[in-house]
């Protein structure tokens, strides 16, 4: 693989940043929410609300399958993907949200547990929309003192320690084509999803022509039947 630009480098590294630690710091202060011994009676005594999260399409049919798997077994946190954890939380352990919710990146002011989940939320949307798989030092520097911060605050100190190895670490060329091949399938997925997009508003438009001929094809007739009788 040929040689990543700066700036590519920076995306991968934060990239296995959100991918590798966030979530088990994520997962660290779940636990400490939802007691794993606990887990199992929490969701079943949730079940309805947790239902009408999924009918909001806030949790999706994957995530609803490992809360509520067809053939139980012992339920781990350690299924559960950092956006599942987060939509728990907020909606179940009833965590004070940060000041202007969990959709914006909170100010340096908040160290929350609650705001530091959505810094990681924050800087995951951001990634996932970046388009040519780069990131700027300035950008990069800012997003890494962000995320590792909320690392440490969630996941303590050793966490924070391997967050600041990974700044400077080697990246494994393995890691570097791993991420820019997943960069390159999300891209590709993005691109297919707006073509359904396109697609389904063509057929919209294509029906609702039709409805609009339709109509006037009837007008027609009616128009002609009237002419035959006034003649």
């Amino acid at each position: 693989m040929a040689a990543l630009s700066q700036e590519e480098e920076n995306y991968v590294r934060i990239s296995l940043l959100l991918t590798g630690i966030s979530p088990r710091a994520a997962r660290n202060y779940f636990d400490f929410e939802f007691a794993p011994a606990c887990l199992d009676a929490t969701l079943k005594k949730e079940y309805n609300n947790l239902l009408d999260l999924k009918k909001k399409h806030r949790i999706n049919q994957t995530q609803w399958n490992l809360l509520y798997p067809r053939f139980p077994d012992v339920l781990d946190s350690k299924t559960f993907d950092i956006t599942l954890m987060i939509a728990l939380l907020r909606n179940i352990a009833k965590i004070n949200p940060p000041h202007s919710g969990f959709d914006i990146l909170p100010s340096a002011m908040e160290t929350t547990p609650a705001a530091d989940l959505a810094r990681i939320k924050y800087y995951r949307n951001y990634m996932a929309h970046l388009d040519d798989g780069k990131v700027i030092n300035k950008n990069f520097n800012t997003a890494w003192d962000d995320i590792s911060e909320a690392i440490g605050r969630l996941g303590g100190l050793q966490m924070k320690n391997e967050c600041d190895q990974l700044r400077t670490k080697t990246l494994d060329p393995t890691n570097k084509e791993i991420i820019m091949d997943i960069k390159r399938a999300n891209d590709e997925i993005i691109a297919l999803q707006e073509g359904f997009k396109t697609l389904r508003e063509s057929q919209v438009v294509l029906q609702e022509d039709y409805i609009e001929v339709s109509k006037k094809c009837r007008d027609l007739k009616l128009f002609k039947r009237y002419c035959s009788m006034e003649c």
